[in-house]
Formats: structure tokens, sequence, C-alpha cells
């Protein structure tokens, strides 16, 4: 089933808020209903399968692991109608370019990722996609100190928030990161 126009679709938040967990229901449901789909993740995000996109609850879906993101014009197949992108913090700023080429060529590219870094920053290419991108869901998470919802990631240094001045990219889970609201994320100086 062929689309009758391309889009660009946004799935972010903070770690733990269900990211990849709706990326895979909105493939899910585009594989029920017949499409072709192909799924690529940056080739630094080894956490749980290198060849698949994990959440944290454990769901997955076949992926291709991308060393930048021109590689994944040269894996596009013909009779690809939905392409998605997961962890797209992580890609280089041709992402853009990308999603806006398949746009263009009819395809509905899902991309899921990190709004903000652990600084509460925007983090690498994704605010230009939100900007690009027809539809964009920020998801929340739990914050880990009062339960209210989360909007940040915290980094965590054996237990303390990490300083702001540490590297931007550690990829990591429940081990170095948690969710936090506004009032209990931390960034030391």
């Amino acid at each position: 089933m062929k689309h009758h126009t391309g889009s660009i679709e946004v799935v972010c938040g903070s770690m733990f808020s269900g990211k990849t967990d709706e990326l895979i229901r909105r493939l899910i449901r585009a594989t029920i209903a017949k499409q072709k789909v192909q799924v690529f993740k940056p080739a630094i995000d080894v956490r749980y399968a290198v060849e698949k996109v994990t959440s944290h609850a454990g769901a997955n879906y076949d992926a291709t692991p991308v060393e930048k993101a021109a590689d994944i014009r040269q894996r596009i197949e013909k009779d690809t109608t939905v392409v998605a992108m997961d962890e797209a913090q992580f890609f280089d700023p041709e992402i853009v370019e990308v999603a806006q080429e398949l746009a263009a060529r009819n395809v509905r590219v899902i991309v899921a990722g990190l709004d903000m870094d652990f600084r509460g920053e925007p983090f690498g290419p994704m605010p230009i996609l939100m900007s690009k991108a027809e539809k964009v869901d920020k998801l929340h998470a739990i914050c880990m100190v009062c339960g209210n919802e989360a909007s940040r990631t915290q980094r965590l240094v054996n237990g303390k928030p990490a300083r702001y001045d540490d590297p931007v990219v550690i990829v990591g889970a429940s081990e170095l990161y948690e969710a936090r609201c506004r009032e209990h994320h931390q960034i030391p100086r």
C-alpha cells in the first residue's frame, strides 16, 4: 500500500517515556496494513540487540544499524513505504535531509529519539526534525524522585547527578539514567 503523500512523524521525550514502544506500535500497525517497513538505528546503540530496536520494556522490531545517516539512502528498498529511525539524536545532522528526501518521495518517516540531552538542552538533530515534522508527540516518563510526570533525563555517576561538562553521549539504560521532572532534574556546574 502506497501513501499519497509523504510525512515525517517524531516521537520524542525523556528516557523511559515509551518512545520506542510507540515507534514499534506504529510499525506493527503499518505491517498489518501491508505496508513495506524498514527500520534503522545508529550503530552506536548496542544496549539490547545489534539488529533490533528494543524498548526498555522488552518489545523489539528488526532494524538495520548504520554508522551515519547517509547510509540509510543506500539501503532503502524501492517498494518501502514506511521508514523508521530510532535513537535519532545519535545521528549526524544529515538525518534531517534523509528524512525530508524520503517524505518528498511519498514515504512515511517515523523518527523516535530524545528531545533533550542529560543537561536538559536540545539533543543533536532532534529540534530540527521536530520543526520539519507534520506530527510531533512528546511522551513523558515518571519522575524517579517524586512520581510526577518527567520530561528530562538525569544522568547519574556513582549515584550522583552528572556534571554539566561531562560528555553528552554515553549510551546506557537504567544503570546510568533516570527520568526526572523539571524540579528534580539536577545539573551541577
